[in-house]
């Protein structure tokens, strides 16, 4: 039959994997971006309505900064390779908002406990992504190596400014660990 439609392969297991993944690694990377800025910016203002020691403002202003350097890059790489965001970002905005809010309600120590606890969920998703990409985009390998270094600081700020003498340090420090790999989750798939 020379008249028939052209043949259309039908779809293989693992055809345009790589590419599949590689959106929900930078989907969910900007979305982690993204709500670190807004638990930052929330501490932030919950100590300077406090009139808080300029310490902890100056110092949550320099980790907002660096995590808006990360947050601009990845809504680049998003354009760039026409990926779309995570559609959980409206919940995401109100999540991040109310845990930096209320960790800092809290008091210093709790907005650290904050940070260490999402930092080391943050740490090795991306030490997991860096190997798993690392032959693949030796360039975006290398950038999360940065920015995971960057949130080990973060971290380890956190640490030694008094983060595990928090309030019901354990328990506040699971329940974000847990919220956190959740929204890793949630956030490569929706």
């Amino acid at each position: 039959m020379t008249d028939a439609a052209p043949h259309t392969p039908l779809p293989r297991p693992g055809l345009g994997a790589d590419r599949a993944r590689m959106d929900e690694i930078l989907r969910v990377d900007h979305a982690g971006e993204y709500a670190a800025v807004l638990i930052y910016r929330a501490q932030k203002a919950v100590f300077e309505g406090r009139n808080a020691r300029g310490d902890i403002v100056r110092d949550l202003g320099e980790m907002q900064d660096q995590e808006a350097v990360h947050l601009a890059r990845f809504e680049r790489l998003l354009n760039e390779r026409r990926v779309r965001p995570t559609a959980m970002t409206p919940l995401w905005r109100i999540a991040a908002s109310a845990l930096g809010a209320g960790t800092a309600l809290i008091g210093e120590k709790a907005a650290h406990a904050c940070t260490e606890a999402v930092e080391s969920v943050i740490e090795k998703h991306y030490a997991d992504q860096i190997a798993e990409i690392g032959d693949r985009d030796p360039a975006l390998a290398a950038e999360l190596k940065q920015f995971r270094d960057e949130e080990l600081a973060h971290h380890d700020h956190a640490v030694e400014h008094g983060s595990r003498d928090a309030p019901a340090y354990r328990l506040l420090s699971g329940v974000i660990k847990a919220g956190c790999r959740a929204a890793i989750k949630i956030s490569e798939k929706v």
